[in-house]
């Protein structure tokens, strides 16, 4: 763990070093399987032990992180039935975001997702992976905020931590960049067009991706994957 972030004064502590080892594990800087250290992570932050035990609680509600009792707390390997629930939740939720998107986003929210759109495509000619992943959320961020729902967002934001981590490994292996930009450009047609089935149907194809990439994902790295 040797990326150095630096903790401010402008939101709660405990938020910032959730979302910092959130990230470290989605994308696999903290494997799988590792050992999370109260102790090692207070000290690389330069914080107390409390703030830190907030955060592995938040990792834990999130599916990242076990608590074993007497042995410590553990990054969890994916589960791929974790996945699957997971995307089946976000699909149900985003379908209905998206249809109700294509009747309803304004020129200004369809110009905000065209601009996303655009930095996608310039994150994948500079391979910034990391890059990329934060705008395909802000794309679907997008366009809960196009329909005013940030809520539907924050709902799934709150279940797909488990998902982050199958679709970072998917991106260099199975499912690049630019096929899910394709995709993310069928979506932004449809709702521009206001057609809501299209929207539908893209949307639906779109997060089905997940189902095809977790099969040669978790083959390839057998030792992240729980076993069953």
């Amino acid at each position: 763990m040797s990326i150095a972030y630096t903790i401010t004064a402008s939101e709660p502590v405990n938020q910032q070093i959730y979302r910092y080892l959130r990230q470290e594990i989605v994308t696999c800087i903290i494997p799988p399987g590792s050992l999370l250290s109260e102790k090692e992570v207070s000290a690389r932050f330069d914080v107390s032990r409390q703030p830190v035990r907030e955060a592995f609680i938040k990792l834990a509600e999130a599916g990242l992180v076990q608590v074993l009792p007497q042995r410590g707390t553990f990054v969890r390997k994916i589960s791929a039935r974790r996945v699957a629930d997971g995307r089946f939740i976000r699909e149900a939720v985003e379908i209905a975001v998206v249809r109700r998107a294509a009747l309803e986003a304004t020129p200004v929210a369809l110009l905000a997702l065209q601009q996303n759109l655009d930095l996608q495509a310039l994150a994948a000619q500079r391979n910034d992976i990391q890059g990329f992943l934060a705008l395909d959320d802000t794309f679907h961020r997008l366009i809960a905020e196009s329909i005013d729902c940030t809520l539907a967002w924050e709902t799934v934001e709150n279940i797909k931590a488990t998902m982050d981590r199958v679709r970072f490994l998917t991106l260099s292996k199975v499912s690049p960049p630019e096929n899910l930009i394709e995709q993310h450009r069928e979506i932004y047609a449809a709702v521009a067009a206001q057609d809501a089935d299209a929207a539908e149907l893209a949307m639906r194809r779109h997060l089905q991706e997940m189902i095809f990439s977790i099969t040669p994902i978790s083959e390839q790295n057998s030792e992240w994957f729980e076993q069953h």
